[in-house]
């Protein structure tokens, strides 16, 4: 069956600056992080959203050294998943938006904040034999070290009594988050239990690769099952397909473990044009939940994304159908890692910015289909 046809509208939205750093070779500039992950509560006026910003601006070690001129990095170049997080007060937010029209309107932005009130940071969590972590450091390189509130921000869902649940990859691990950004509850892997966590997650959620943790986040419509997904295949598995965890919202009890297959790396047109890819590049950006067990998944690399439809009610590894894919919307930004319903033949994308850190704007598009798709 062929996808449904379908139009696209960029909307306007004007990024919001979080302020810059003058560094050796040009001036770093950030911009409020709204790409991680996109939701909608039941029951919000029509247009209203939530956006979801990730750890906060950070840089790979040569990016540091040749593009912004930071000098003394250079005993880092060989460090694994090395980090250069050049403004470590910026931290996970969520932000309130309103579509009014054809644009986008910031109405609000809720840092996330631990129950002692301090921020959560962009910096690791407390690793050790449960987990590795990302080293980070700062512009000087020196270590910035770990912090049990640290989180890497992915997704969120937004229940309908005013309370989120995050999903970040450092852990990996979900966090309830209330109506005024204060983290309630905090679910690790088994084995990695910092103040304030309850390590009751599968001990195998630790053997996501680094950087590669909880991607995608949906929740059932009657708010008792959470649907998680893993960014890509665990350390040593295959890196043809990755996992979808089925949770009980209560408990965080494994109920159900999904094989989702990735499409082969060259049929991300896009990303083929744009040099050698392989099967480690293979990602899942977003979940959305559509039905009873019915989810979309976005799908991508970089250039290329795709979304398809799943059941998890069906045994053995999902099978896919392709809703959409970006290699036939030329116009619509690489890197999408936000998606919302708008109604059952109405999707909202929006792009990862990186907070804006190398010059790219935060781009919303609404895709219309001919056909319901839920």
């Amino acid at each position: 069956m062929a996808p449904p046809r379908f139009t696209v509208e960029r909307l306007d939205w004007r990024d919001r600056s979080l302020g810059e750093v003058a560094l050796p070779g040009r001036v770093l500039r950030a911009t409020l992080g709204l790409g991680s992950g996109l939701a909608r509560r039941p029951g919000d006026p029509p247009g209203r959203l939530w956006a979801l910003g990730d750890r906060g601006p950070n840089l790979k070690v040569k990016q540091a050294r040749k593009v912004y001129g930071v000098k003394g990095l250079g005993h880092l170049s060989d460090v694994s998943g090395a980090k250069i997080l050049p403004m470590p007060q910026i931290g996970p937010s969520l932000s309130e938006l309103q579509i009014t029209g054809g644009r986008v309107e910031w109405l609000r932005t809720l840092p996330l904040r631990a129950a002692s009130g301090s921020p959560v940071t962009g910096l690791p969590l407390p690793g050790g034999d449960a987990a590795a972590m990302e080293p980070v450091f700062d512009l000087a390189g020196l270590p910035l070290g770990a912090d049990p509130n640290g989180a890497d921000s992915e997704a969120v869902v937004a229940l309908s009594d005013g309370s989120f649940w995050v999903a970040e990859e450092y852990g990996p691990s979900l966090m309830k988050v209330g109506a005024d950004g204060m983290v309630e509850r905090r679910w690790t892997p088994k084995g990695l239990a910092p103040p304030g966590a309850e390590d009751i997650l599968p001990a195998q959620a630790g053997r996501r690769r680094l950087n590669r943790g909880f991607e995608g986040l949906a929740v059932s419509a009657d708010e008792t099952r959470l649907y998680a997904g893993f960014q890509s295949a665990f350390e040593n598995d295959d890196a043809d397909a990755t996992r979808i965890w089925t949770l009980d919202a209560a408990t965080g009890a494994l109920l159900a473990e999904h094989s989702y297959p990735f499409d082969p790396p060259e049929s991300f047109l896009r990303d083929v044009a744009a040099g050698p890819v392989g099967p480690g590049a293979l990602k899942i950006g977003e979940l959305l939940c559509v039905g009873d067990s019915r989810l979309l998944v976005l799908e991508r690399i970089s250039h290329t994304s795709k979304i398809y439809a799943v059941d998890l009610a069906r045994n053995g590894p999902l099978a896919k159908h392709l809703i959409f894919t970006s290699d036939d919307a030329p116009e619509i930004a690489p890197d999408l890692e936000g998606m919302i319903a708008l109604s059952d033949r109405d999707l909202l994308l929006v792009n990862d910015n990186d907070f804006g850190i190398e010059g790219v704007e935060t781009r919303f598009f609404r895709v219309r289909f001919d056909q319901a798709l839920f």
